[in-house]
């Protein structure tokens, strides 16, 4: 029996699955990722080969993650192996390497950081994404890295209250209650209504909307 499967059989006690359990680590994920992909006969985790590196129960936590995505109507017992995993996660940011950073952005991250969080937050990596509308910012907590749509550059108003929203998530991390994982607790949003220009989520929809005019134009 293979961690995986050790895995499937601790968090759903009781159930059974005829399917094989398959475990691969691959150099072609970036550092810390992993998927799983699964048909009629198996279910095959792939991890980043990094992987190799960790406990057993550091791995069957992550592969307990991704079973839950897999069996989505189960109910499942939260397994210690879980919540180191999912603690291992929301922390791992702090030790993660500090190798990219736009100019632009880290002018934007020391405007909020001075003006929020008294200096005191540790930068991040900080990166351009392609230029998205729905998804407007990201926090990866595995690389310790926001990223944020090229849609906002050169708009420092609206960037600044993206990146404080992407910086309220490096601070709060995110709270799993064994159905769910929330990344928007009671206490990040008590901190992200303090945000002091007023009116910004109607500026924000405005300019969202003018830029798609403007995209579909072709200027």
């Amino acid at each position: 029996m293979n961690i995986a499967e050790e895995a499937f059989k601790e968090l759903y006690p009781g159930k059974t699955e005829n399917r094989e359990f398959r475990i691969s680590y691959s150099s072609k994920f970036k550092p810390l990722n992993a998927n799983v992909k699964y048909t009629q006969n198996y279910i095959h985790f792939f991890l980043s080969r990094d992987w190799q590196e960790f406990s057993d129960d550091l791995k069957k936590g992550l592969i307990q993650h991704l079973l839950v995505k897999v069996f989505r109507d189960y109910k499942y017992e939260k397994t210690m192996e879980l919540d180191l995993y999912e603690k291992f996660v929301s922390n791992l940011g702090r030790y993660a390497k500090i190798d990219k950073t736009d100019p632009e952005l880290e002018e934007s991250f020391n405007r909020v950081n001075t003006e929020y969080f008294d200096g005191e937050m540790e930068k991040p990596n900080l990166v351009w994404g392609s230029s998205a509308f729905r998804k407007l910012g990201h926090y990866e907590y595995a690389t310790n890295t926001v990223l944020v749509s090229s849609v906002f550059k050169g708009e420092n108003e609206l960037l600044d209250y993206i990146m404080y929203h992407e910086l309220l998530h490096k601070k709060h991390g995110h709270r799993n209650t064994g159905k769910r994982t929330i990344h928007h607790t009671k206490a990040f949003k008590e901190e992200e209504a303090l945000y002091k220009v007023k009116d910004v989520e109607k500026k924000l929809k405005t300019f969202l909307r003018k830029k798609r005019f403007r995209n579909l134009l072709g200027f």
